[in-house]
Order: structure tokens, then C-alpha cells, then sequence
């Protein structure tokens, strides 16, 4: 496989409205810029993946080789978003703690970090003065907080940057790949990343924009996930390629259940549905074709019917040797105790096609 899903280790969503408030164990996490009655107030997001295991994925599984990296996020709940507008992620300068609050916590929590604290029992203020190089913050004089983060460094940007319109599928997925490298490298202290809208978005008065995701937390099946992706395509065989549009492509090993630890090669057996006529001393349907070139790959959740791995011009192209067409799944990159449908794209003559042939296993949680 060539997309790993990790999940976050830590995560909660700071806001102005209450000051003092952790939400490091509510279901949701939230990013916007509303109005009440109190005023302009703003919504921001932390999250953070673990160091180790980001070294552990590239240096083990993408064989230390060139990945890209999308924080992956699904949407509940969006209210009075503008027509065009972006979500905006940055790499968290300060350290911080997530906390057990929730919203609507009744006294207030103050377990974990807040709008002005960064770390539990309202210790320690996040920095609102004098910053470091290429650190930076942004607040109101009368709400000092917000979080601190990296703009840039000596030669590269790390502002990560998702621009959505009114047609816009409102899933997060923001390709942060260069602040996880410098995680990844350590060259950069690795306290998460933050979401926030623009500046001009925030405190706002004139509408109450909020989008809501799934966090850690939910007890769904759409926790947040930083997907490293990486090119694991290899294409050498002597097998002939199909160029008949009436095909039959068929996985043979699938054995229908897996534990949610290492790899699953499966193996891609495709040939004409008619094959031709041959003078021969075997049988032309046992003889084996590889698909060409413009075959991908996909994997969807049986009972939500969601994409779990959608098809990719790189990511997720099929891979062939001199036995057949394969493909990886590391299984302890995807969530255990779920049904999952396995999906092939190709292109043959100009025409594109999914085949679905009822290709479903279980991954189930190992002890």
C-alpha cells in the first residue's frame, strides 16, 4: 500500500467565548468565526500525530523514500459559510496539554489548554509578546491567546493552506507535508498543528461561520488521520497486456479476514472474457494478463459506503510482476473491527471502468 492512516494522539479546539475552557475530550473539534452577544469570538482546532510512529511509517514502510502527508478530516456540521473561503494549518510552536474538558462543562475544566493557557490548571500563557523568528500569533488585545505557530523557516513556508467554495466537498484534507518532515527530521519541535480561518474571518461580526469535525474522540468511525502517501508502483513483467475491454479481473487470495498488524499483498489475475481461439495443450483461461498502466486501486467502508482509500493516479496505482498484478494494504494502517470492500479502476480502449466483484474481508483488532 502506498497510503498509511495514523491517527492522532492528542487533539481539543480552543475558543474566546470562555477563556479559560478545555475541550480536550469533546466528540468535536471546531474552526470558525461567529457572532453573539458578547461579541465577536473565535473557534481554532489542535491536533498532533506522534513523532515516532511519522518515523517509524517513513523510514520503515515508504523506505525513507518522498511522501506527502494530508491531515484528513471529516465534517458534521457547517453553519453560514461564506460562497469562497480557506482553512488555514500551521505547526504549533508551544507545547500543550489536551485535557479531559468537554463543551458545556459546568464548573469549567481547566485540565488542559484553553484560549489563554496553554498547558493544564491555566498555567503558563501562551506567548503574546515577543516571538521568535518566523513564530508568530494572532489575538485580540482584550483575549490574549490563541495559540502560537511557525509561519516558515529558513527555506520553505510551512503555511499549509485548503480553499473551499460553495460546491466544495467540506472534508478537510491539507497537505501539511512540509511541517511533517520537519517533525519527521526533528529539525522542528513537533507540538501539533493548529486550524484556524483567515484573520479577516475570526472575531467576526457580521456572521457565525463554524465548521465542526469529527476528533479523536467521536465514537464514529471518522476520527481525524494525517494520511502518508508515498510512489511504491512497480511495473515489470513479461505477462501481456490486456487490451480487450470485455475483461474479467478477479483476487484470488483474499482471505476474507486479517488482523490489524502488517501487510497484505493482493494479487490481481485479469483475462479476455472470450478469449481467442489457440491451437494448445492448456486451457486460454488459465492463461493470465496483466491491466495496463491506468489501473488503480480503491478500498471502501462496507457500511457507510465511504471511500476509505479513493482511487489515485499515484498513490494507489497497481503495481505488476511476472506472476500477475498486485497491490499492499498495511492493515495496522486502517481501523479494526470494520468490513472493507476492495475496488479496482482501469482504463482499457479509451474506456474506464470499476470493477467491484463482491471483493470483501474484516480487519479485527489483534488481542
Amino acid at each position: 500500500m502506498a497510503i498509511y492512516k495514523l491517527f492522532s494522539t492528542k487533539d481539543t479546539f480552543i475558543y474566546t467565548e470562555k477563556q479559560l475552557a478545555n475541550l480536550g475530550r469533546d466528540e468535536l473539534l471546531e474552526v470558525g468565526g461567529y457572532h453573539n452577544s458578547g461579541g465577536g469570538q473565535t473557534l481554532r482546532t489542535l491536533i498532533k500525530f506522534d513523532t515516532t510512529e511519522i518515523q517509524d511509517i517513513i523510514n520503515n514502510k515508504a523506505n525513507g523514500g518522498n511522501v506527502q502527508t494530508n491531515l484528513h478530516m471529516y465534517l458534521n456540521y457547517a453553519n453560514e459559510l461564506p460562497i469562497d473561503f480557506d482553512v488555514n494549518c500551521y505547526p504549533i510552536s508551544e507545547d500543550w496539554d489536551e485535557g479531559s474538558g468537554k463543551f458545556g462543562d459546568t464548573p469549567t475544566n481547566r485540565t488542559g489548554a484553553s484560549w489563554n493557557y496553554k498547558n493544564a490548571g491555566a498555567a503558563n500563557h501562551w506567548t503574546t509578546g515577543s516571538f521568535p523568528t518566523y513564530v508568530t500569533a494572532s489575538f485580540e488585545s482584550t483575549v490574549l491567546g490563541g495559540g502560537t505557530w511557525y509561519t516558515g523557516s529558513n527555506d520553505s513556508s510551512l503555511e499549509a493552506v485548503q480553499s473551499f467554495n460553495k460546491t466544495s466537498d467540506l472534508d478537510l484534507d491539507i497537505d501539511i507535508t512540509s511541517g511533517v518532515l520537519m517533525h519527521y527530521s526533528e529539525s522542528l519541535d513537533n507540538n501539533g498543528f493548529i486550524l484556524k480561518l483567515p484573520d479577516s474571518l475570526e472575531n467576526n461580526l457580521s456572521a457565525s461561520i463554524r465548521l465542526k469535525y469529527y476528533g479523536n474522540d467521536t465514537n464514529t468511525i471518522y476520527p481525524p488521520s494525517l494520511d502518508i502517501k508515498w510512489d511504491d508502483y512497480i511495473h515489470s513483467s513479461t505477462l501481456s497486456e490486456i487490451n480487450d475491454p470485455e475483461v474479467v479481473v478477479s483476487i484470488r487470495n483474499n482471505k476474507g479476514k486479517y488482523t490489524d498488524e502488517g501487510k497484505q499483498r493482493f494479487r490481481v489475475h485479469a483475462r479476455p472474457k472470450y478469449p481467442a481461439r489457440t491451437f494448445t495443450t492448456s486451457s486460454a483461461y488459465t492463461v493470465n494478463y496483466t491491466l495496463p498502466t491506468a489501473s488503480y486501486w480503491g478500498l471502501k467502508d462496507e457500511n457507510t459506503e465511504e471511500m476509505v482509500f479513493d482511487y489515485d493516479n499515484t498513490f494507489t496505482k497497481i503495481s505488476a510482476d511476472n506472476t500477475s498484478n498486485y497491490f499492499d494494504i498495511y492493515m495496522d494502517g486502517i481501523q479494526p473491527e470494520r468490513y472493507y470492500r476492495l475496488l479496482i479502476k482501469t482504463e482499457i480502449d479509451g474506456t474506464t471502468t470499476i470493477i467491484d466483484n463482491d471483493q470483501v474481508f474484516k480487519v479485527v483488532r489483534n488481542g
